[in-house]
């Protein structure tokens, strides 16, 4: 090849041009600073309830989440016990929820509404050319028509990340959901736009899975998922964060929750004053965020629970999960029969057949006003946190019916804290110290 008749310009030169003209060196040079000036900032997104605007009671809604979650906590506990059994990482995910996050995707930017799963990593979209894709509400994402798409190396830290890949010419995923559900396709880089204007914030290179192959069940709302897990290939961590929050509204009452990033995770609260308990670890399961519940109080009595039947074992196997995919809380088998009767000793209501509700434990309404009818405080004891459920987090009424329910189950080792529970409060994850605050807050005024 014959050489140019002028000379090149040097590297150095090029970049004091494009500094001088205000433009962007390329968004691998600028990045690391740009993604900080946004965390400083911080920036917040909108969520709704996947059942969000439709006509179901309080109670059927709760219906509807359970039967959704009777997959994902087979698999949650599934995986606690291969852990257990096993003693490394299984290769199942989590992978669905209940909140929907609006998000856009690429450049021009295209609409990519998605699952928020705090329980596993990955975020993931389908893709164009789809061999396989599910039902979606918005156009599939075409990578081609996308000017910031590009793939990731199979060298690169988050190939790495993906368990199991397969790399030849392009960084391949496969992650099956343990019910027919799976997502398949390479990973990639784009860049992932964040709330509405005027507060829209874009970020680039955001690492995802362009899925081509995908099944799923439930997710016709929603084109993928977005992982808020403890793994290098969450948001979270691809963000380097050290804080995030979510508040969620009561689900019956059609108002948007929040998603909060950087310097807005917490809302209007002086950080000093809002009280912790730790992050535990299980390294087994490292995606999860598990908390150290000490004990429960039902009215005025604290339970007879042994401290042990909520601890995580050395082995991975039990502990508790802080879970947004949930929607009631799920409980060690003997501590929830020790809290199911004193819940019946201490509620003046006859206890109700409960098998048409998916409950375990109904009493009968004998008033249309079920905030006419006293029922015994409940309060969960973590490590440095006593959490004062209100009566709505953990009573749930059917007038109609004339049913009011325990909003809580029985599991096997591993117990779930749902989102019923977590509703009206701030959900504070602080990753540098590793704790988690729960302050009660009206989750649509944040």
């Amino acid at each position: 090849m014959a050489p140019p008749p002028y000379p090149l310009p040097s590297l150095p030169f090029l970049l004091l041009i494009l500094t001088v003209l205000g433009l962007p060196r390329s968004s691998s040079t600028l990045m690391p600073g740009f993604r900080r000036q946004q965390l400083e900032t911080g920036f917040q997104v909108g969520l709704r309830h996947i059942d969000a605007g439709r006509n179901f009671t309080r109670l059927q809604l709760i219906q509807r989440g359970i039967n959704r979650g009777r997959q994902r906590l087979q698999r949650m506990s599934g995986m606690a016990t291969t852990a257990e059994r096993n003693g490394f990482q299984a290769p199942v995910h989590v992978g669905d929820g209940e909140f929907v996050v609006n998000l856009m995707i690429g450049t021009p930017p295209v609409p990519f509404p998605a699952i928020m799963d705090t329980g596993s990593d990955l975020i993931w979209t389908q893709c164009n050319p789809c061999k396989l894709c599910f039902q979606q509400s918005t156009p599939v994402f075409n990578p081609k028509r996308s000017s910031t798409f590009s793939n990731i190396s199979c060298s690169s830290k988050l190939c790495k990340g993906v368990k199991p890949s397969k790399c030849d010419k392009s960084c391949e995923y496969r992650y099956t959901y343990g019910d027919e559900s799976s997502t398949e396709g390479f990973m990639a880089m784009d860049t992932i736009t964040f709330g509405e204007l005027p507060k829209r914030v874009s970020i680039p290179r955001i690492g995802f899975g362009c899925g081509v192959n995908n099944r799923a069940t439930g997710m016709d709302q929603t084109a993928g998922l977005l992982g808020l897990g403890r793994g290098v290939l969450s948001l979270v961590s691809q963000l380097g964060t050290q804080k995030f929050s979510y508040c969620l509204t009561s689900i019956h009452e059609n108002k948007t929750s929040s998603l909060l990033f950087g310097s807005l995770a917490y809302s209007n609260f002086n950080p000093g004053k809002i009280p912790r308990t730790p992050l535990i670890q299980n390294p087994f399961l490292p995606s999860y965020y598990y908390l150290a519940l000490k004990g429960i109080t039902v009215g005025y009595t604290l339970l007879p629970i042994p401290e042990f039947a909520f601890q995580l074992g050395k082995d991975g196997s039990g502990g508790m999960i802080l879970d947004s995919g949930t929607t009631i809380t799920y409980l060690q088998e003997d501590a929830f029969d020790v809290l199911k009767n004193a819940f019946i000793s201490q509620t003046e209501l006859q206890v109700a057949n409960s098998s048409t509700t998916g409950l375990d434990l109904c009493f009968h309404l004998p008033v249309k006003n079920a905030a006419e009818v006293k029922v015994p405080k409940l309060i969960f004891h973590f490590k440095g946190l006593d959490l004062a459920l209100p009566v709505e987090n953990y009573m749930v009424s059917d007038p109609e019916m004339g049913l009011i329910c325990l909003a809580i189950d029985a599991t096997g080792s591993l117990s779930i804290f749902g989102n019923i529970q977590q509703q009206n409060m701030l959900v504070l994850h602080d990753l540098k110290k590793s704790t988690l605050s729960l302050v009660p807050t009206q989750c649509d005024k944040v």
